[in-house]
């Protein structure tokens, strides 16, 4: 099986493919066409279907496993199909472990280093609230360990939340190192749970979209509920930690434009912010140098999630 990250301009591919989505579009001209969204556990790729009445387009829909026969071309910096064929696969032409994109790392030492981490958080309410959530609670922790961080942007992989949340982790314990006026159990706990409720906002793989939860309330402010009601089940919990953890939570996004109901301003929630932009654009460059690893050094044009610039990947001389 050739994988989508495999794909390269010009190749004519006759692949199965897992449809994560369909849709109707009309050309300038005023012609119907499908934009179909295809994946596999390396990636997704947008296809075209100019001529969707042509005897080659058999029906399909989403979520089915599809058998395409397609030309790769590159359109606006983006590898895209142009289908020629298409039809519904049939029971054992394809294994579906191959067309859900999956964390590089293990899933398992993920969870092991997750649970370090709780166990080194010494306050003894916050130590109880990251139990309760990441120990006690096996449904929240199964769906912690599977679901994705974002729906495409950065870390749209099966164990993409828990890798990001070990991420943004791993950046605020170095930064609280660093600078003694962090306290580190706060902003630690803080970075472990800022995401939590991105298994409440996204819908298992392999739909991985909003629910209606998450598109009308987000994953902010269902994050900041989520911890407040865990908070409220350990006795003693006080107020003012509360109040400061979720203020964490609120403000992690560091602007009102970006979705945050409040600026940062306690210094934790700061270095929460910053830590969360690290490892998220990282994983954006990263993912962008993988899927174009034929053009390793070379510019790849403007990208909308870099603030639209031009990017390329280190030059190095040996």
């Amino acid at each position: 099986m050739k994988h989508i990250s495999d794909f390269n301009e010009g190749d004519h591919i006759r692949e199965v493919f897992l449809c994560k989505g369909i849709s109707h579009a009309v050309t300038k001209n005023g012609k119907e066409y499908l934009n179909v969204q295809l994946m596999d556990r390396t990636g997704s790729v947008d296809g075209k279907i100019w001529d969707p009445g042509d005897p080659g387009i058999d029906d399909f829909d989403k979520y089915d496993y599809v058998e395409v026969n397609a030309d790769v071309n590159v359109w606006n910096n983006a590898k895209q199909l142009n289908i020629k064929r298409i039809r519904i696969a049939g029971e054992g032409e394809y294994d579906p472990a191959e067309y859900l994109p999956v964390s590089s790392r293990n899933n398992d030492e993920m969870y092991k280093e997750l649970l370090s981490v709780i166990d080194s958080i010494e306050d003894k309410h916050y130590n109880a609230l990251l139990k309760k959530f990441f120990v006690e609670d096996a449904e929240l922790v199964k769906r912690f360990r599977t679901c994705s961080a974002a729906k495409t942007v950065h870390h749209g992989f099966v164990g993409g939340l828990m890798q990001h949340t070990l991420g943004v982790a791993s950046v605020c314990d170095f930064l609280s190192k660093s600078y003694p006026v962090l306290n580190r159990d706060l902003l630690v706990t803080a970075a472990l749970c800022h995401d939590i409720a991105k298994t409440k906002e996204l819908t298992p793989f392999p739909e991985n979209d909003y629910s209606d939860e998450g598109q009308l309330l987000g994953h902010i402010v269902m994050g900041s509920e989520m911890v407040g009601a865990a908070a409220k089940e350990i006795e003693g919990f006080p107020n003012i930690k509360l109040t400061q953890l979720q203020h964490c939570i609120l403000a992690h996004h560091g602007k009102y434009e970006f979705g945050s109901p409040k600026l940062p301003e306690l210094v934790e929630a700061m270095a929460l912010n910053l830590a969360d932009e690290c490892d998220s654009k990282i994983e954006i460059y990263t993912e962008l140098f993988e899927a174009n690893a034929e053009k390793k050094g070379q510019w790849l044009g403007p990208r909308k999630f870099l603030n639209d610039s031009n990017v390329r990947s280190t030059i190095t001389t040996e």
